[in-house]
């Protein structure tokens, strides 16, 4: 099975700013109809990378292509693949909503017979049909972001680029976002930049971590977890001696971890949590070993890490990595 076209190229890129390195040699790909959480701490580099994929920032080095077009000599033709929606968008106040698509639509040279219909499609996928006609400095925060990405979609561009598209929206209008964005999946590539970690594991195929200008972490959110934090946590509520669910555990796991409360409740259940490097479902496995011993299970639970475990291990990782590498040696 041959692998799917690549979207987004970049190999080796590094910007530096006075002296200061922004952007530390960073190389990554994108497949087509691939959604993609580009995730880091404020400073990582992450906007500046943004910046540089859509051709308004030049590279210090390096080498960036979109749908295998190079960035660096042909930015005309690179605006014409990529839907860009910054983090403070600039959108002109005094217009309305559907001037400004077919303003913007004309920039983007969509065909004068093919403009009106888009601008219906595109206004109703983003849910602005009401507001068509209604000027755009009068608009929630809401509405505004949702005029950005309409913009961003409008010319049906290969590749989307968002930088944080849902920061200050309500919880309603993130789910509205976030059913916009997945829409896109197959028929557009999208790189998505946000702090609401929930919001990227639901919505993308992959996430890529970067902190400090260089890649720390990259992959789905599971071979994430499987990768960075590498365990699972079980709890149950159990009656009778802990000591004989230890026992039952023996050979399960070598590196297995059981901590049991140090007094039961008063109906005798105490609470057990169990930490294991094994990645399968032992669910079945922990209550038959309670029932083989004789145990009573009210309740069995698997704590799955968050893409913030992951997140918050992956950075700390890279920043004890880097004060290892710049402490004296003894």
């Amino acid at each position: 099975m041959s692998a799917a076209p690549t979207a987004i190229e970049v190999t080796r890129l590094i910007k530096t700013y006075g002296g200061v390195t922004a952007v530390n040699d960073i190389s990554f790909s994108v497949a087509r109809g691939e959604i993609i959480g580009f995730l880091g701490p404020n400073g990582a580099g992450k906007s500046t990378t943004m910046r540089i994929l859509t051709g308004y920032l030049p590279a210090s080095s390096g080498s960036v292509k979109i749908c295998g077009v190079p960035v660096a000599t042909q930015p005309d033709e690179i605006k014409r693949r990529i839907g860009y929606m910054p983090e403070n968008n600039p959108l002109p106040e005094d217009m309305r909503v559907s001037e400004f698509m077919y303003f913007r639509g004309r920039i983007k040279e969509v065909p004068r017979r093919k403009l009106g219909p888009r601008i219906d499609e595109v206004l109703e996928l983003c849910d602005l049909k009401r507001v068509r006609h209604k000027i755009i400095g009068q608009l929630s925060k809401g509405y505004r972001q949702r005029v950005g990405i309409a913009d961003a979609i409008l010319a049906e561009p290969p590749v989307i680029i968002m930088d944080e598209p849902t920061i200050g929206l309500d919880p309603h209008q993130i789910l509205i976002v976030r059913d916009l964005i997945a829409s896109l999946r197959g028929r557009m590539t999208v790189l998505i930049s946000s702090h609401i970690l929930p919001e990227i594991e639901m919505t993308c195929d992959r996430v890529l971590i970067i902190n400090q200008g260089r890649v720390v972490a990259q992959g789905t959110p599971a071979e994430l977890r499987r990768e960075i934090l590498g365990r699972s946590t079980y709890q149950l509520q159990i009656n009778g001696d802990p000591s004989e669910f230890t026992q039952a555990l023996a050979g399960l796991d070598p590196e297995m971890r059981v901590e049991v409360t140090a007094g039961a409740a008063s109906d005798g259940f105490r609470l057990v949590t169990i930490t294991t490097t094994r990645d399968d479902d032992l669910g079945e496995v922990l209550l038959g070993a309670c029932l083989a011993r004789g145990l009573r299970v009210r309740a069995l639970s698997r704590t799955t890490p968050t893409l913030e475990d992951v997140f918050l291990a992956a950075t700390r990782r890279s920043w004890d990595a880097v004060a290892t590498f710049q402490s004296p040696g003894k």
